[in-house]
């Protein structure tokens, strides 16, 4: 993508199912839990760079002792900052006594992080907040250990205000507005209470304190706590949590929106939210991973035990599409194949753009998220050529002579690598303008491919969302190469409507396409549906969520999307570009084919999985009109 966006986040889980000397004996390391979750986190670095964080707990363990350990970093590679710190521990110890560390009972005696419930965090901070605070696993501590819980999450949830009410009715006080810590607070909530219930029924039965609290962990329903948790949850989420017992939980959002993928067998069980990570972490084949399914929990007792089981009723599946186009490692089997045929199904359009004319086109990518689709772009191109090739010597096989021949053959997809990421450019100067020269030299290109003043260039991108990294940088470099047209082609719909389930797009402003859409409403003098639009949506400001409309269709429902790509090609031409500029993107109706599995669209089509989505897009919409640069959710 030539620009970035954000994403939270990604969450890595390990229940070692076995004694630790057990994995001390078979690996070789009582360390393999840590072990495994390093490769976890690093194998899904790429989910979240703004910091990171572990917690660990040990079962068992006698009181006085400490069982639950965490840390969070914040720094540049934080993950290795955590790992680092946590290794500093063992090596003390191997300093020591090197016999020590084959010790597993002593280590979990004595060494923190020792323990057979792990869970990692990746972040990538949406909120404007980015302080080692903010950054997961969070902790909610008390001095019953059953009432102890630890969380880390992928998620946003659309009705912070409305949990939060909720939190007030309870007579609790949150320390911030924040969904993280609504969450935290209603899991914790329901779990005190779940503790008081359990409390109550062996007190009756004449058990004593000491009994009651062994028989608490033995029958907390954590499914009953879920259940109550997320009855009013708005939003899409893949939630991972350990009670300081050892039960744990990893929960998933009833439309599936954000992603969650899990591994078992006698030895551990892991979840993840990349596929992939599981496959290289563990050595498994891609039929051993399952997805937690839309609404359920993976629940996971202190005794071993594990059980898939529904907290709330699931919805249409509407599993998030940018996962597939961008977000996700494409080393997923499944995703490498969806991007290839998001490439592929461009053909036609691209084709139709060049009026068919394969000698005097070079076709490019813009690095590096767009590469495995321009595979699928090329493979399409080279079916087109294969079947020109066939028809013309059908056509011609009469009369067919040797330089006839040798020029029908001779027509290839030109595939060159025209688009350059320096990605050690650093933009350290702080006045404007030389930082807007310095970022138009992020991209280079590469010399002597183009035919001046003859070829076109067509470069595909996974997808378009401000534009300006085109403007500034691309489209410059690509014009010094003398192309007469240039193409810039988008693998992903037009992006129209912001996300509130965990990507950072939610601005109206920032979105060329909404851009685009009110110039066009502009220039053809209906400005005052741009008004009538906001009144809507203010007349709906503080309806149920349940109740409101997104009005911010009425925004497009003028134009074709041809009509506002060929606005968005004006929008991102520098002045004094030689070369003409065009723009074409994926349909929806395509990216529903490519990804058939996951329908999730609405950045694209406005249509939300949850109330709360109308309701964040109309704020959105008000914010651009008032001025007011917030985002439209928490």
């Amino acid at each position: 993508m030539s620009e970035q966006i954000k994403h939270e986040c990604g969450i890595a889980f390990i229940r070692l199912l076995k004694p630790l000397e057990y994995y001390q004996e078979k690996y070789g390391t009582s360390l393999y839990g840590l072990n495994k979750l390093y490769l976890l986190m690093e194998k899904q670095h790429n989910r979240g760079q703004d910091g990171a964080g572990i917690a660990t707990i040990k079962l068992d363990i006698k009181p006085g002792n400490r069982y639950i350990s965490r840390y969070r970093s914040m720094e540049k590679n934080a993950v290795q900052d955590i790992f680092s710190y946590v290794t500093k521990k063992f090596a003390a110890v191997g300093k020591q006594d090197p016999e020590l560390l084959k010790n597993a009972q002593w280590l979990k005696e004595n060494v923190s992080f020792t323990g057979e419930v792990l869970l990692g965090h990746l972040r990538y901070g949406t909120h404007g907040k980015n302080s080692v605070e903010a950054c997961h696993p969070f902790l909610r501590q008390n001095n019953w250990k059953t009432r102890n819980l630890v969380i880390a999450g992928n998620f946003n949830m659309t009705n912070v205000d409305e949990l939060l009410q909720q939190l007030y009715d309870l007579g609790q006080h949150p320390k911030e507005r924040a969904d993280t810590v609504t969450v935290l607070e209603k899991i914790g909530h329901f779990l005190d209470d779940e503790n008081q219930y359990l409390f109550d029924k062996f007190k009756r039965e004449g058990y004593d304190n000491v009994e009651i609290s062994q028989l608490i962990a033995a029958h907390m329903d954590v499914a009953r706590i879920l259940k109550k948790s997320a009855k009013t949850w708005d939003g899409g989420y893949t939630i991972a949590g350990i009670f300081g017992h050892g039960d744990a939980f990893v929960m998933r959002d009833p439309a599936g929106i954000r992603p969650a993928f899990y591994y078992q067998d006698d030895e551990i069980f892991v979840a993840a939210s990349e596929r992939p990570a599981l496959q290289t972490a563990f050595n498994i084949k891609i039929g051993q991973v399952k997805e937690i399914k839309p609404g359920h929990a993976m629940i996971i007792k202190k005794d071993g035990s594990i059980r898939e089981e529904m907290f709330r009723e699931p919805v249409e599946k509407k599993a998030c599409s940018f996962e597939r186009i961008y977000f996700s490692r494409g080393s997923d089997a499944d995703i490498y194949q969806e991007r290839k045929q998001l490439g592929n199904l461009l053909t036609p359009a691209i084709l139709d753009a060049v009026e068919h004319d394969i000698e005097h086109t070079v076709f490019s990518y813009i690095p590096n998220t767009a590469e495995v689709a321009f595979y699928g772009l090329v493979e399409g191109l080279h079916r087109y050529t294969v079947k020109t090739q066939r028809d013309a010597l059908i056509h011609s096989r009469d009369n067919l002579t040797d330089e006839e021949l040798d020029r029908i053959l001779r027509v290839t997809p030109r595939v060159e690598k025209l688009a350059i990421k320096d990605v050690k450019m650093r933009t350290f100067i702080t006045q404007d303008a030389e930082r807007s020269d310095m970022v138009s030299h992020v991209y280079d290109t590469t010399y002597g491919l183009v035919k001046r003043d003859v070829d076109t260039i067509v470069a595909l991108d996974d997808s378009i969302v401000r534009g300006t990294t085109l403007k500034q940088s691309i489209l410059r470099i690509f014009d010094r190469l003398g192309p007469v047209k240039i193409i810039i082609v988008s693998s992903a719909p037009q992006i129209r409507y912001p996300d509130c389930y965990g990507i950072d797009m939610s601005r109206m402003g920032e979105f060329v396409a909404f851009e685009a859409a009110i110039l066009l409403l502009k220039e053809r003098g209906q400005e005052q549906l741009i008004t009538d639009v906001y009144q809507k949506c203010k007349a709906q400001e503080f309806a149920p969520k349940e109740e409101v409309i997104n009005h911010v269709k009425e925004i497009y429902a003028s134009f074709s999307n041809e009509e506002i790509s060929a606005k968005i090609a004006e929008i991102i031409t520098p002045k004094n570009l030689g070369a003409k500029v065009e723009v074409i993107y994926q349909s929806i109706e395509n990216l529903h084919e490519a990804c058939p599995n996951h329908l999730g669209d609405w950045y694209f089509s406005g249509d939300y999985p949850t109330p709360g989505g109308n309701k964040v897009v109309n704020r959105a919409f008000m914010n651009w009109m008032e001025g007011n640069n917030a985002r439209a959710y928490l």
